[in-house]
């Protein structure tokens, strides 16, 4: 997954430690979710959402379609700015090629976004829909589920 160059995205700066916007970039992202949300509901349909993930990223309809999905986790059609926020800073962390770093700064939001039963267990399946927003190859997926595997089950 690569983001588009020229997008309002390309023009944001992660910070490399922690992982989050800076205060005036979260300011211009919170007024881009405003232009995006045409409804003025404060939320992004799967419409509104897929048009943007379209334009920033080069990423296909189904994987729109999934990470639109992982974010709406009480399945009411639309997302908020929290998961916005969310979504834009795994985008950049991906895009700067800090992935682990993203997951290690805020594992709790990530695996609450994975845990997709609410049962607090993540599966390889689960975590394998999602393996391209954090630029993890199958056979790394394999290994990390075979180290931190405690139940035995996947």
């Amino acid at each position: 997954m690569r983001l588009k160059k020229g997008s309002f995205l390309w023009y944001l700066y992660l910070d490399k430690i922690y992982c989050l916007l800076s205060v005036r970039n979260v300011k211009a992202l919170a007024e881009y979710f405003h232009i995006l949300d045409v409804h003025g509901k404060n939320t992004l349909n799967d419409v509104l959402f897929y048009h943007f993930l379209h334009h920033v990223t080069d990423l296909k309809k189904a994987q729109i379609n999934i990470v639109f999905d992982m974010l709406d986790w009480n399945a009411v059609g639309e997302i908020g700015f929290e998961q916005f926020y969310m979504l834009v800073c795994m985008l950049l962390a991906h895009e700067n090629h800090l992935e682990g770093q993203f997951m290690y700064r805020h594992s709790r939001p990530v695996f609450d976004l994975l845990d997709l039963k609410g049962d607090l267990r993540i599966g390889a399946k689960n975590f394998g829909m999602y393996r391209f927003l954090f630029n993890i190859h199958k056979q790394e997926l394999k290994d990390l589920f075979h180290d931190f595997d405690v139940t035995g089950d996947n």
